[in-house]
Order: C-alpha cells, then sequence, then structure tokens
C-alpha cells in the first residue's frame, strides 16, 4: 500500500540530540560578556525558537541591531568552541533515522537555529549522512513558531503539508507544524511535558522510545 506521508520533517535540537541546555548557557555566557544578566531559566523555556525571538525577550534587543548582531554572532561562537564537541545524540536518533529512511520517508531538516549550528550539530549527532533535505534559519522569514521554517521544508521535500509529519520536542515545534498544516509528534527528552506539546497527534520519550513502538506510530500508519 502506498503511503500517504512521504516526508518526515526534523528538529535537531531537544529532538536528536542533547543540546537545549547548553544552548541556554550560551544566552546566560554571552549576555555575561555583553554585561547582560539572563537568567538561565527563563531562557531556557525559550529555547526552540528562534533567536531573533530569544534575544529581545531576554536582553531587550533586537538582533538587527549593530549591537545584536555582535551578540548573535559571539553566542554562536561560544555554543560550537564551549558546548558543540560534548554534545550526545539522543538514545535511537540514528536508528529511528535509518527506520524512516527503510521506509521511504525523505528526511528534511526543519531547524531555527543557524546553518552553521545546524551542520555542527548534524556532524556531532552522527547522522549528517541521513538528511536528504535542510533548512535552516537562513531559509525562513521568520522563525519558530512561526511556519516559515517548516514551509520551507516542505518544499525542500517536495511534499504537501497532508504528505508530511514533524518531529519535534517543544510547544514551538508544535505550533510552527500546525500553522503550517502538519501533523507533529512529540519527544519528552527536550524538557516539555504532555500538558506542553498537547498539540501532538503523539507524544514518546525520545527516539528510543519512538523506535521501539514504530509499529503503533503515526510513522507506521503513514
Amino acid at each position: 500500500m502506498t503511503k500517504r506521508t512521504k516526508a518526515v520533517l526534523l528538529d535537531i535540537d531537544g529532538t536528536l540530540i542533547d543540546s537545549n541546555d547548553q544552548h541556554a548557557q550560551a544566552w546566560v555566557d554571552v549576555g555575561r560578556e555583553f554585561g547582560i544578566d539572563v537568567d538561565y531559566d527563563h531562557v531556557r523555556r525559550l529555547i526552540g525558537m528562534g533567536g531573533d525571538k530569544v534575544m529581545p525577550e531576554v536582553m531587550g534587543i533586537e538582533e538587527d541591531e549593530p549591537r545584536g548582531e555582535k551578540i548573535k554572532e559571539r553566542r554562536g561562537e561560544i555554543f560550537r568552541e564551549r558546548y558543540l564537541p560534548k554534545l550526545k545524540p539522543f538514545p535511537g536518533a540514528r536508528e529511528l533515522l535509518e527506520r524512516l529512511r527503510d521506509d521511504g520517508y525523505t528526511l528534511a531538516v526543519a531547524t531555527s537555529a543557524s546553518k552553521d549550528d545546524m551542520d555542527g550539530l548534524l556532524k556531532q549527532a552522527g547522522i549528517r549522512d541521513l538528511i536528504d533535505e535542510k533548512t535552516s534559519s537562513s531559509d525562513a522569514e521568520e522563525s519558530k513558531p512561526d511556519p516559515d521554517i517548516v514551509q520551507a521544508a516542505l518544499e525542500e521535500a517536495d511534499a504537501r503539508p497532508d504528505e508530511a509529519l514533524m518531529l519535534g520536542d517543544t510547544p514551538y515545534d508544535v505550533e510552527a507544524s500546525g500553522r503550517a498544516g502538519v501533523r507533529c509528534v512529540a519527544l519528552r527528552c527536550g524538557g516539555w511535558g504532555d500538558a506542553e506539546l498537547g498539540g501532538a497527534v503523539a507524544v514518546y520519550d525520545d527516539p528510543s522510545d519512538l523506535l521501539a513502538r514504530y509499529a503503533d506510530s503515526p510513522f507506521a500508519a503513514g
């Protein structure tokens, strides 16, 4: 039987690799360098949004301001230098993507991360070779929870909204995919609970849990 769903749109941070805490810490670190007190708990709850939305929320500075551009560049450097080399993929991440590939799905990244961060994350997670299409913050006018990046990933995957599923870990993934007309499967490993992921069509602990219950998941149903 031909599958109706032909593409899986993938978030990376907090979904396939354990990086949300480190992204939050990078915001705290860069704030300290620029003399701005960034509350870790506050910024941690915003991870999953694009930096263009996080920066004004926690620093009161727009990303396209001269100072904002410097902060953006430095935050990326801090994350890639201090934290990225130590990150680990969640259990079952590669095996899950291999299963999806074996089932004929096109895999397309839909992340609000910068292109430099995205490339580094895919490499660190050991999954770069499994991804068919990649879209980052540079491919979207607005970052999550706006739907732009999901729509860009759909275009790259040559799929209609009803032909795709999103795999994410934050309320912002659920909202962005929903606004793009794409069903979202959510994972708890990014730090959010079921109530916050309530718009998802299914919720699992992490990639290994999804893989263990794959036969009854939306991916198997196609």
